[in-house]
């Protein structure tokens, strides 16, 4: 039988509790989609990939080959595309994808108000980055067949208050019409724990190079749980997106194709491989949108 699903966002809701309780001021993460009552038998295959708080004085990691676990720092701007939901001035929960001028795309398990997009950042700290633009969410489009618990769908567009300018560190990303072939290398980015369980976030975006599994593989670590809405990718231990993760981008040779949705937990097990949204499978759905509500 498979265990718990658990968003990367419900098990920080947990943490965050439990650290009130006990006095902790480290930042925790959490997975929306699983109860508290399910931490002692949690198993990675539910932990969606979001935090859905974050303490004032973070934990940080120094060593700059352990990152997004076991990542490294992305190239300065990059990630063009690459975005930063926030609930309140320092509390990031998820990350996104600009895909259009006055859009995001993220997952639909990170759906929750929005106090402000940043755009164009490499650190995440209170200094101000030349060339970073900060926005606001007006409306907030999940795919009209995400599931919850299982995930499937696991797409969200957000329209912004105003179309971003585009510059040398924002600009937005092309959606893959092309399903991912195994055995491709991707590289998904994000400032989500390095670390897990343990808690520690990196100063600067981080980078992994993952690669694409096949369907069957990808089914045979999550029996039961994986459509075609879903792709595996990650086949080393210890090196896998994590908690703070979730919405963040999956690019393959120049587009975007996938986001981060959920995985095992803690991070990074053995044959328990990152699980990302398919968007081959939502192109037509993302298009027709954005031009119904521009």
């Amino acid at each position: 039988m498979a265990g718990p699903r658990w968003t990367r966002r419900t098990w920080m809701v947990c943490a965050l509790i439990t650290a009130l309780i006990l006095g902790f001021t480290e930042p925790v993460r959490a997975n929306e989609d699983a109860s508290c009552d399910n931490s002692s038998s949690l198993g990675r295959s539910e932990n969606t990939r979001e935090l859905d708080a974050r303490a004032e004085e973070d934990t940080r990691d120094e060593d700059s080959s352990n990152r997004i676990m076991n990542g490294s720092d992305c190239k300065l701007h990059a990630q063009k595309w690459q975005a930063a939901l926030f609930m309140s001035p320092k509390h990031l929960y998820c990350g996104a994808v600009l895909v259009a001028p006055q859009w995001l795309l993220t997952a639909a398990h990170c759906r929750k108000p929005i106090f402000k997009i940043l755009l164009g950042r490499y650190s995440l700290s209170p200094v101000y980055e030349s060339g970073q633009q900060q926005l606001q969410g007006i409306k907030s489009i999940p795919h009209p067949g995400y599931s919850h618990p299982g995930h499937s769908n696991d797409l969200m567009l957000i329209k912004m208050n105003r179309k971003v300018h585009e510059s040398e560190t924002i600009k937005p990303i092309n959606i893959s019409s092309h399903c991912p072939s195994a055995g491709t290398t991707c590289t998904v980015s994000g400032w989500g724990t390095t670390s897990s369980p343990q808690l520690n976030f990196p100063k600067a975006l981080q980078c992994l190079d993952i690669t694409v599994l096949n369907q069957d593989r990808c089914k045979k670590s999550y029996p039961g749980q994986i459509d075609n809405t879903m792709f595996c990718a990650g086949d080393e231990a210890g090196r896998d997106s994590c908690q703070g993760d979730s919405g963040g981008p999956v690019v393959c040779n120049g587009s975007l194709q996938g986001l981060v949705s959920w995985g095992d937990f803690p991070c990074g097990k053995p044959n328990k491989p990152g699980v990302y949204t398919n968007l081959c499978r939502f192109t037509k759905w993302i298009h027709k949108t954005i031009q119904s509500n521009s």
